[in-house]
């Protein structure tokens, strides 16, 4: 079955850098487009980066220019290099797959703060 498994949150003060992994299996990585999102407590969850299978990439307004998604495919691994961290940026950060149907992974917080 499909699993995401998201690591590298964490503590990380205005201005720091982190990135996070997302490791993929149950699939067939290569073909699917891999996404990013978060959750910000008490708000609704929000796209952040995309990539396709052949790694075009699209960002959300907010962290243009700031956030990397890249892959991985011999890894079946999606990253996301974040820099520049604000403290907006503060929420759980989720990996996304949609072969059918949407499968998420289990998240990794992001804390910004000094």
């Amino acid at each position: 079955q499909v699993q995401l498994v998201e690591s590298g949150g964490g503590l990380v003060q205005p201005g720091g850098s982190l990135r996070l992994s997302c490791a993929a299996s149950g699939f067939t990585f290569p073909r699917y487009f891999m996404r990013w999102y978060r959750q910000a407590p008490g708000k609704e969850r929000e796209l952040v980066a995309t990539i396709t299978n052949a790694g075009s990439t699209s960002y959300a307004d907010s962290v243009k220019g700031r956030f990397t998604i890249s892959r991985d495919n011999a890894k079946n691994t999606v990253y996301l290099q974040m820099n520049s961290l604000k403290p907006d940026g503060t929420a759980v950060y989720y990996c996304n797959v949609r072969p059918v149907h949407d499968y998420w992974g289990q998240g990794t917080q992001v804390t910004v703060s000094s």
